[in-house]
């Protein structure tokens, strides 16, 4: 164990070594029971990190579940399970009722990114270079890719443009993006790049998508068919998922900045640049700002008209969690042990709760509570005592 808590934080040290109105049915796929279930990374297709819903009052934990070893990874919620992987390689599907283990199934290395979870399957990447599919009820292989490196972000879920059926998009970091069929894993199309892609595609518009990479760029490409639509250089690598809103991107970079641009366009919109700190968290987007952790042990939180900065709100060790916006709380973890709230209007603090587990997977909000994993292994149910 305390060999697997050393190696966590390299996990994210050496993260870069070696318009037509969106389709109902696309949304339907990625934001549906949004309150109740969690299925896909950062819970919407867009991965803003958005919740529409007041922030939990007075948080308590609920209930635990003790994983084998260190929670890396953001959990996904979805027809009464919670899926979520560790550092062990090991995949858990929980009961949310009973709060048993329903099944288990372990690959060969490493789970770094979230499940997700559709018609009955979950599909997770591993970093024993493979992307599974599995039965939602059993936890049985249906089928598996295998890539030329780990897969260390989640997928994202779309209906395909003839409406035949769900596509899978999955990055590589083997610097491929893929966009597979859900029922049997087939190739739809891939985009390779020029080097490691660790974030998770983000949906533009029903039409387009949007990641970064080790490359420096953000990319663009056309829905349907993989083709490239446009490129944005930035100043370094982008070590994890862009959050779009609109046709805007926003993503944190290795140089310290919170980038922004808009999709049709050839540049950036506006850089904040922060400290010597690099941003290494999925940026979380609301009506008024974007919400970012850094190492420098600082949530920032930034204008989106302008660039400026809003306010921070400081912890006692660095942000590796992506933030989740809810409408009138920030609610993020810290490596100090402690799940925050800050409000998004001046940073003020409006609870803390310590689970004395350094924090680095990102908090999911599914059924009225807050679910996070922890570095010793802890998954963390939490709901407000206010009930």
């Amino acid at each position: 164990m305390n060999r697997l808590l050393a190696i966590l934080p390299l996990l994210f040290l050496t993260a870069c070594e070696k318009p037509k109105p969106a389709n109902s049915s696309n949304e339907q796929v990625a934001d549906s029971n949004k309150l109740t279930d969690w299925p896909i990374t950062r819970g919407s297709s867009s991965l803003q990190g958005r919740v529409m819903a007041s922030t939990p009052k007075a948080p308590v934990i609920e209930w635990t579940y003790q994983l084998e070893s260190p929670g890396s990874a953001e959990a996904a919620v979805s027809d009464g399970s919670i899926l979520v992987g560790d550092a062990m390689g090991i995949l858990y599907c929980i009961d949310f009722e009973t709060r048993k283990l329903r099944w288990k199934m372990e690959t060969g290395d490493t789970i770094e990114a979230a499940p997700a979870i559709s018609n009955g399957k979950v599909f997770v990447g591993s970093g024993d270079k493979h992307f599974y599919a599995l039965d939602l009820k059993t936890g049985d292989k249906l089928w598996s890719v295998e890539g030329g490196d780990k897969f260390s972000s989640a997928a994202n879920l779309f209906v395909a443009p003839d409406g035949s059926g769900v596509w899978v998009l999955v990055n590589g970091y083997d610097g491929i993006t893929r966009c597979l069929r859900e029922e049997d894993g087939s190739v739809v199309w891939t985009y390779p790049t020029k080097d490691f892609i660790n974030g998770t595609p983000a949906i533009i518009d029903g039409r387009f998508i949007a990641f970064g990479g080790c490359d420096q760029v953000i990319h663009i490409l056309n829905l349907a068919d993989g083709s490239p639509v446009g490129k944005i250089d930035t100043d370094a690598q982008i070590t994890n998922s862009v959050a779009t809103s609109g046709t805007m991107i926003y993503g944190g970079n290795h140089a310290n900045q919170l980038v922004a641009a808009k999709a049709d366009a050839k540049e950036l919109s506006w850089v904040y640049q922060a400290n010597e700190f690099p941003f290494f968290t999925s940026p979380a987007v609301d009506d008024q700002n974007v919400y970012i952790g850094s190492r420098d042990k600082s949530l920032h939180a930034v204008k989106r008209s302008d660039g400026n900065k809003a306010w921070t709100f400081k912890t006692g060790g660095r942000i590796g969690s992506s933030p989740i916006a809810f409408d009138d709380g920030i609610v993020f973890g810290s490596s100090d042990g402690r799940l925050y709230a800050a409000n998004p209007a001046d940073g003020a603090e409006i609870w803390r709760i310590d689970l004395g587990e350094e924090l680095t997977a990102s908090p999911v909000y599914a059924q009225d509570r807050i679910i996070i994993a922890g570095g010793n292994g802890t998954l963390f149910v939490i709901r407000e005592s206010a009930r």
